[in-house]
């Protein structure tokens, strides 16, 4: 394509056989396929739309849902950012189209190819999702990198896409994509939307520049390019987290998308286009935050209020309670800072006011229960302690107006949610994955189970292999119109998860109940194999003894082609809040326990250094506990260790959604974890 010109449509041999420049009624249109599984960039599936039922819904295209919505509500409020005068910067669905196509034009300006990406480096904002769909209108894909990835590692998505473009946030960002640049021959723009740019290095652009060029584009080569998309290719590539081996790129297509967000609102239901608010801090290259964030926000007209890049470190409360989002989705660690500061707060009070409150929280746990029992539960009691005691601590986080809360990406305690069904925050999880296009379960209030991950969406299909049940237990299986395409450029990986038939293997052990909720028991690759012969899922124990030491920070469970169970625990430490990397003081309650205990160490070196008895004896006395609720004396904790310091991102043990890296914790530790088994 020539910039500025007309756009030379492709006309290579795609791999399933379609002569794609025949076909010029996009962006909603579908293709000829005969392959439900692809891998080829250009390539194109088969949709598994089904004759009835949710599954049978139209296909759409992230362009045409965006003209749908600007259509319906154009006045509504869609992106609101908070600049640096303090107030909140709002567009419209009409403006949020008008800015997308004015990128799209730059981009393709800039020389983006179809088939080719846009890869995406920044916290959430206005410019990554505009960034995100202009990159789909303009017939490439979207690539998101993770702000915590090394040089290399975005070295591996950009060459891995065959970016064209890449869009950053700053000059962090800059540096890295700047120290690859020159092994990657397909790059030719890098484009940074904050803070001061050096437009001096060629091929480097500010924002501004790129909302220039776009402007001054007409509207012609664009609006062929959208001819010439269909629904059921590639528009999206999100990177899986490549705790084995480099991260692969999950093909996810328009129909991919669009269709999972429909499932996620229909089973949500009830969401009113101009009375909806999210706040958007996830990770957005995490499937779990685009799909919601960007697509079942768009797909229901919700406004997203974009928090501060220092969310997670501290500011989110703050924009909570300035935002009231009547919808919030976090990860389970997010819900357990929240738990730690309440139970922190509440320790603090009068004992006058700890029982009045502790009255309250039971009186709301016992409503909630009943409930999901399938009971109706007394409601006077809950009344009156919402009305004078729970909607209080419910302001104070901002979280007052919430209608549902969310948690995904990660397994999520039942005693986390215990505690906060006693604060009237029923949380329902999600289940899902990247190849899913995000969720796959998902339970709305009150059909839930604390142990369960989620009530199946309709239209989906799941199966349990190794069961001589068809309700499990056995690995899940997977399928419906969420499922990928393939991993990009990888026949071998693709075939290797996806069968024959069509199911996706999650590697995940799980069985559904009477009422379609999904358990998730194990993960085949993280069960343990005694010496013995048992077979055991690490997550349960942890959770555990995590219930029985609140202060404790990490559990890894140990025991792998071992005699007995082991466990490295790690206690809470402080954060610093530039690279959040966790340091070497005692978080604030953490010490004060640790003082309660007769200790006078303030660091977690001092404790795992000096192996601390009163320390020692607490944790000990906790595990004893935990192992009382033990199914067998196998699945019993024999000896830990106190690690001499907390688990994090930035030193490796930790993943972007902050789930443990087993294999870099085993690595790093392996010779404490030796002498928990010498004779």
């Amino acid at each position: 394509m020539e910039n500025g010109g007309t756009v030379e449509v492709h006309k290579t041999q795609p791999a399933n056989g379609i002569q794609r420049n025949t076909f010029m009624n996009g962006p909603d249109q579908v293709v000829p396929s005969s392959d439900y599984t692809v891998w080829a960039p250009d390539a194109a599936v088969k949709l598994r739309i089904a004759p009835r039922g949710l599954a049978a819904e139209p296909p759409l295209s992230v362009p045409g849902l965006l003209t749908r919505m600007a259509t319906r509500y154009p006045d509504l409020y869609a992106l609101c950012s908070k600049k640096k005068d303090g107030k909140w910067h709002k567009i419209t669905y009409k403006q949020y189209r008008e800015r997308v196509r004015t990128v799209a034009k730059g981009f393709l300006k800039l020389g983006l190819e179809r088939y080719h990406s846009v890869c995406i480096i920044g916290f959430n904002s206005e410019p990554w999702f505009l960034s995100d769909l202009a990159a789909i209108h303009a017939g490439g894909f979207a690539a998101g990198i993770y702000t915590t990835n090394s040089a290399e590692a975005c070295f591996h998505c950009l060459s891995s896409s065959r970016a064209n473009i890449c869009t950053v946030q700053d000059k962090k960002q800059l540096d890295k994509v700047l120290s690859v640049r020159s092994r990657l021959p397909h790059l030719k723009a890098i484009v940074q939307w904050e803070g001061n740019v050096d437009t001096s290095i060629p091929g480097v652009y500010s924002w501004d520049q790129l909302i220039e060029m776009g402007t001054k584009e007409s509207d012609a080569a664009l609006n062929n390019v959208l001819k010439n998309i269909a629904v059921n290719e590639c528009c999206t590539l999100v990177y899986t987290s490549g705790t084995v081996g480099p991260p692969k790129a999950v093909m996810l297509s328009h129909d991919n998308l669009i269709w999972d967000a429909h499932s996620i609102a229909t089973r949500v239901g009830d969401m009113q286009p101009d009375l909806e608010r999210m706040v958007s801090f996830l990770p957005l290259s995490h499937v779990a935050a685009q799909v919601v964030d960007i697509y079942t926000a768009m797909t229901k007209g919700i406004s997203i209020y974009f928090a501060q890049p220092d969310a997670l470190k501290g500011s989110l409360v703050e924009t909570l309670r300035e935002v009231r989002p009547t919808r919030f989705l976090a990860v389970p660690r997010v819900f357990e800072k929240m738990h730690e500061k309440i139970v922190a707060v509440g320790a603090s009070r009068g004992a006058i006011t700890r029982y009045i409150a502790g009255l309250a929280r039971s009186a709301t746990l016992n409503y909630h229960t009943a409930r999901i029992n399938g009971y109706e539960g007394s409601s006077f009691g809950y009344k009156l302690a919402k009305s004078f005691v729970i909607s209080k601590a419910l302001d104070a986080l901002g979280l007052d107006q919430c209608k549902l809360f969310v948690s995904s990406a990660a397994p999520i305690s039942p005693e986390i949610k215990k505690f906060f069904l006693s604060l009237d925050m029923p949380i329902v999880e999600a289940f899902g994955m990247s190849e899913m296009a995000g969720a796959h379960a998902l339970s709305i209030y009150p059909k839930m189970k604390l142990d369960s991950v989620g009530e199946l969406l309709e239209g989906t299909e799941t199966r349990f292999d190794g069961s001589v049940s068809p309700n499990g237990p056995g690995e899940i299986c997977m399928r419906g119109r969420h499922l990928m395409m393939g991993y990009l450029n990888d026949k071998e990986k693709t075939k290797d998860t996806i069968d024959e038939e069509g199911w996706i293997h999650s590697g995940d052990i799980g069985r559904v109940d009477e009422h379609d909720l999904l358990y998730v028991t194990g993960r085949i690759k993280e069960l343990l194999i005694t010496a013995g012969g048992e077979n055991i899922a690490p997550v349960p124990i942890e959770q555990v003894v995590q219930a029985e030491l609140r202060h404790i920070s990490y559990a890894v469970l140990i025991g792998d082609k071992r005699k007995f169970l082991s466990m490295l625990i790690t206690i809470k430490t402080k954060v610093d809040n530039e690279t959040g990397a966790a340091l070497d003081a005692l978080e604030t309650e953490a010490q004060k326990w640790v003082a309660s205990l007769g200790s006078k160490a303030t660091t977690l070196s001092e404790i795992s250094k000096t192996k601390d008895p009163a320390v020692h004896k607490a944790i000990e006395e906790g595990i004893v506990r935990a192992n009382k609720k033990a199914i067998s004396n196998a699945q019993k904790v024999q000896k830990f260790a106190i690690l001499p310091a907390d688990l994090s991102m930035t030193t490796g043990e930790l993943g972007p959604t902050l789930k443990i890296k087993r294999s870099v914790v085993y690595e790093k530790y392996k010779d404490v974890i030796e002498e928990f088994y010498k004779e």
